[in-house]
């Protein structure tokens, strides 16, 4: 499979866009009500120095922090929030609307061990300190499908290289998608990546969820529609 070109030049890479228009449907009155009031508590400032510790970040006590990249309406970000409740989780997200339905099922939940990330994941990268994060989290990504949009899928070299930066050793990235190509893509660019192994040794350990993994709405439709999703964790190793 080629690649886009340029896509080694981490300096350019970290500037691109993995997203494209920020918001959808007009927001219902509580819900901008939650983005005027609530987001500001929990948002990340990444132009503020860098932490110390990411678990300083959280109200309640944490003890490892996970990442989840383009959470979507949030129905697995909140879920694994909520069954590890000692672990600090920054959600990714930079649609409005998506942010929106977060805010209201943390409202609804009281749920103190999220914090939010309204832009790039590449620049939020950037910014944690380096072996951090126990986890990242990336499950139906916008697949680009056309191949002058390659680029802006966030699977790439210089991504892969970032948060090989920003995991612990033994920390993994996880991946979901129903499109075959964009999981033939981040497999041939993670089976090249030193820093990371494919932890699969079987065939149900890539065709079958991992145990207690919460499906989303997308990924029901997919099943509806009859596309097989494949669920890839690659393992830090040094």
């Amino acid at each position: 499979m080629s690649e886009p070109d340029g896509e080694n030049d981490a300096s350019l890479q970290a500037q691109r866009a993995f997203f494209g228009r920020r918001k959808g449907h007009k927001l219902r009155a509580h819900q901008a009500d939650l983005i005027a009031h609530l987001l500001p508590g929990l948002s990340l400032d990444i132009l503020s120095p860098q932490p110390g510790r990411l678990t300083e970040l959280f109200g309640a006590p944490v003890d490892a922090v996970r990442l989840e990249i383009g959470f979507g309406g949030g129905e697995h970000l909140i879920a694994e929030a909520q069954a590890f409740p000692d672990t600090g989780f920054i959600g990714c997200e930079p649609y409005v609307n998506g942010m929106a339905k977060i805010l209201t099922l943390i409202e609804a939940n009281n749920i103190q061990n999220i914090r939010l990330f309204a832009g790039d994941a590449a620049e939020l990268l950037a910014w944690v300190p380096a072996n951090s994060l126990t986890r990242i989290d990336l499950i139906h990504p916008d697949p680009w499908p056309k191949r002058r949009h390659w680029k802006r899928r966030f699977v790439q070299d210089a991504m892969i290289a970032a948060m090989a930066r920003a995991l612990k050793t033994d920390g993994e990235f996880r991946f979901v998608s129903d499109i075959a190509d964009y999981c033939a893509w981040t497999l041939s660019h993670f089976m090249r990546a030193s820093d990371f192994v494919w932890t699969a040794e079987r065939v149900s350990d890539w065709r079958e969820p991992w145990r207690d993994y919460t499906m989303t709405r997308y990924g029901r439709k997919a099943m509806r529609e009859g596309r097989t999703a494949a669920y890839l964790i690659f393992r830090k190793t040094g």
